[in-house]
Parts: C-alpha cells; sequence; structure tokens
C-alpha cells in the first residue's frame, strides 16, 4: 500500500476507510465462494433446455456444468483490480494472504462443528424431506460442510497463485496503459489469471485428490472459465462505476494520485 502523510489525516482517514470496505468485500465473496464451491450445478437446468453433450474430442464430452462458487467469484477478481489500482500489488497481496488464513481458519471451524454429537429432537424433526422420504440430517450436513483436505489445499493454491498473477498483470498492464484503458488491464489479468484458478483448484483438489477424470477436470474447468471470463467482460460497468464512485468519495485529483503512487510502488 502507498504510504501516508500525516500532515492530511482526513485523507489518509478516507483511503484507510476504502481499504477496509474494499478489503471486506473481497473477503466475505472469496471466503462464500469457497465454502459453496463443493456443489456442482447444471446451467442447461436452471434454464430449463436439455444438456449441451459437446463433443469436442473422443470421450470429452461438454455440458454447462459449474461449480457454485463460480457464481460469484468474478465479484472477487472485480474487487481485487480496484484495490490494485489504488493500492498496488501490495494492497492485494495483504488482503489476498489474509483472506487465505481467514478460509482456512472456516475450513477448520466448520471440520470441528461437524464432529459435534447431533441432538437427538434435531434428528428426529429433520428426519424426513418435504417429500417424506428418510433422510440422516447430520450425515448431510457432514456431507455439505466437510470439504476434503484435497479441496482445501486445490482452493487455497489456486486462490493465492490467481491473485498474485492478476496483481501482476494488472500492474504491468497499468503501466503500459497509464490511467486509460480500465477494461484492457481488468479484462487481461482476469483472462490470465482465472484460467489458471479455473483449473487449478479442480486438478488438485478432485483429480489429485479425488476421484474425477483428467476429461471431467477439463469439462468443468472449461466451463467455469468461460463463465467466469464471460461474467468479468459484463461486470466492466461495475468496475467503471466504482471508480466513479471512489472519484467522488476520495475527489477525483486524490484519486488519481493514489492511483499513481500505487502504480509506481509496484515496479519499485
Amino acid at each position: 500500500m502507498p504510504s501516508y502523510s500525516f500532515t492530511n489525516k482526513p485523507q489518509r482517514r478516507s483511503e484507510t476507510n476504502l481499504y477496509i470496505f474494499l478489503s471486506a468485500v473481497f473477503l466475505t465473496n472469496a471466503i462464500v465462494a469457497e465454502i459453496i464451491g463443493i456443489k456442482i450445478f447444471s446451467g442447461e437446468t436452471m434454464l430449463g433446455v436439455a444438456p449441451a453433450q459437446l463433443h469436442l474430442m473422443d470421450n470429452f464430452v461438454l455440458d454447462f456444468n459449474l461449480t457454485a462458487g463460480a457464481v460469484i467469484w468474478p465479484f472477487v477478481f472485480i474487487t481485487s483490480d480496484i484495490i490494485n489500482e489504488y493500492f498496488g500489488k501490495a494492497g492485494v497481496r495483504r488482503i489476498s494472504f489474509l483472506t487465505a488464513g481467514f478460509i482456512a481458519y472456516s475450513f477448520l471451524i466448520i471440520y470441528a462443528v461437524t464432529t459435534l454429537p447431533p441432538a437427538q429432537f434435531w434428528l428426529d424433526v429433520n428426519a424426513k424431506d418435504p417429500a417424506g422420504n428418510a433422510i440422516n440430517i447430520n450425515n448431510a450436513f457432514g456431507m455439505i460442510f466437510r470439504q476434503g483436505l484435497g479441496i482445501i489445499i486445490g482452493s487455497l493454491t489456486a486462490f493465492l497463485i490467481g491473485q498474485i498473477l492478476d496483481a501482476s498483470i494488472f500492474q504491468y498492464l497499468r503501466n503500459v496503459t497509464g490511467s486509460r484503458k480500465i477494461w484492457l488491464r481488468a479484462t487481461g489479468s482476469t483472462l490470465i489469471s482465472q484460467l489458471i484458478d479455473s483449473f487449478v483448484v479442480l486438478f488438485i483438489a478432485f483429480w489429485v485428490f479425488g476421484n474425477w477424470s483428467l476429461m471431467q477436470v477439463l469439462a468443468v474447468g472449461i466451463i467455469n472459465y468461460i463463465y467466469k471470463f464471460t461474467t468479468a467482460i459484463l461486470l466492466t460497468p461495475l468496475l467503471y462505476l466504482a471508480h466513479s464512485v471512489i472519484a467522488r468519495y476520495l475527489g477525483k485529483e486524490h484519486a488519481e494520485d493514489l492511483a499513481n503512487e500505487a502504480s509506481m510502488s509496484s515496479f519499485m
């Protein structure tokens, strides 16, 4: 993060408040995405259409199946780009490592909670689903929330690699484009970082530690990447809106100075 001047406490306070707010948005979305990422959902079923069943090569069938975490992951990268714009790579690294620690902490607490003995009345009142089918609510709770060690390792590895790569590419492009072409540096950094992120987590979690075939990893990874990248492009106006709001909050001149200082500090 850029250094602060003690001669202008209101500006320093505004910068700090901005960083705290952006970090909170980043951290919240990242943790939620990691927790819900265990679910794979069908995009075709959600839209009420038949599975695509695209045959790209021998035994490689592509359907629009995505991890639930991919739904909100583009917001993580957009927030990361905004933090990068005004607080540089150091600001992104700081919140990325902090978020990784909180994700690990969340998984640890969730695992501990799933080992607690269930109350009998809780099992009894939840013994059947709405259709009358017998269920074991404690077993279901554990299956949903207790993600395996492979998923945790894959998630954290992909998260940190993706964030560090995104921050580096973003600042490189900003050094080339200056304050112009926000869409280029945001989209360019996302194009590469999300490609890595989409496949690393699936490869480690479900191929190295799991029972997925390499074709399944490729199929889900490709769809996740297409969704993340497409969504990031569609959300580009949100990025410009955020810059406009921040310029009004900090003052246009101060916002530009902060962004320029962040860019210079990233290459020192």
